[in-house]
């Protein structure tokens, strides 16, 4: 199935992100918003309405807040008026797929999309199978996201957090340990990541620089490390009283860091800049042995 046609359900800023994507690869566009008269900066190419539109797109992305019951009534709604004719993603980061495709009248038409921020500019779209996902509607949204320039990680049964967030949830568990045990600084652990995980993982990944270190040295250093990490199966305390008390962030001017004199948009923006000036360095990079072959896995 060759997709054409595009509807973005909601318009924050991954919705506006994912439709502008889409619009400046040639895709016909549309986003769903509930105030369309009141919609900023919409991309060329994209169409901003306040009602469904009366022919079925080929795949509609729900951009809604990340919350189950809202993300559920948005696919109750788009089933209703399309049936079986339309491709329903989810763009939800957390949610498990099993728990968001209960009562769907095509679960096999249904699948999540990850889209990082800056959705229009990042690299990389996670595109996930729920539990009855037809595998060919899984390739066909996996061919339109490409086209629209992404990196595509595919990943063909449901898993929480997709492939990336488990990564990096895993580093940050571990992150917020050390900051809370007061080990170092948020600024240690910021520096330590750009000057030395960051590179590394930019050059060999995480199994290819293993291979080139070789893999005995690291088998040991794992068997004393890894059962001094942190373990816990719960989220980090240390940052869910963070958030408690009101430190989210850049929009509450505290956090990790204190923004308080600093221009919160101006930050954004910058570093919207040099993400983009990076993955254009990186892209321009040939792969040092572009004729390594992973192996297969061992069961």
């Amino acid at each position: 199935m060759a997709i054409a046609t595009v509807l973005v359900v909601g318009y924050g800023a991954m919705g506006r992100g994912i439709a502008q994507s889409f619009a400046a690869a040639g895709f016909t566009t549309t986003v769903l918003s509930r105030h369309p008269q009141a919609t900023k900066d919409v991309p060329a190419g994209v169409t901003v309405v306040g009602t469904l539109p009366h022919a079925a797109p080929d795949l509609a992305i729900e951009s809604v807040p990340e919350d189950a019951d809202i993300k559920r009534a948005s696919f109750a709604m788009l089933e209703a008026a399309y049936g079986g004719n339309t491709i329903v993603a989810t763009n939800s980061s957390g949610i498990p797929l099993p728990e968001l495709e209960r009562g769907l009248k095509h679960p096999e038409r249904f699948l999540g999309t990850h889209y990082y921020y800056p959705a229009e500019s990042a690299a990389a779209v996670e595109i996930m199978a729920g539990t009855r996902t037809a595998p060919e509607f899984l390739d066909s949204v996996a061919a339109a996201i490409a086209k629209t320039g992404k990196e595509i990680f595919l990943l063909r049964r449901p898993v929480t957090g997709y492939l990336i967030n488990r990564l990096q949830h895993a580093l940050l568990h571990e992150t917020y340990h050390l900051l809370a045990s007061g080990v170092a600084s948020a600024a240690e652990l910021d520096r330590a990541a750009r000057l030395v995980i960051g590179p590394r993982l930019c050059i060999g990944g995480l199994l290819e620089q293993k291979d080139i270190g070789g893999l005995e040295i690291h088998a040991a250093a794992q068997r004393s490390i890894v059962p001094a990490l942190d373990h816990s199966d719960r989220p980090n305390p240390y940052l869910q009283e963070m958030v408690a008390r009101g430190e989210t962030g850049l929009p509450a001017k505290r956090g990790f860091y204190d923004w308080r004199d600093t221009d919160s948009d101006a930050v954004a923006a910058e570093a919207k800049k040099r993400l983009a000036k990076l993955l254009g360095f990186l892209r321009s990079l040939s792969p040092r042995a572009p004729n390594i072959v992973p192996r297969p896995r061992k069961n």
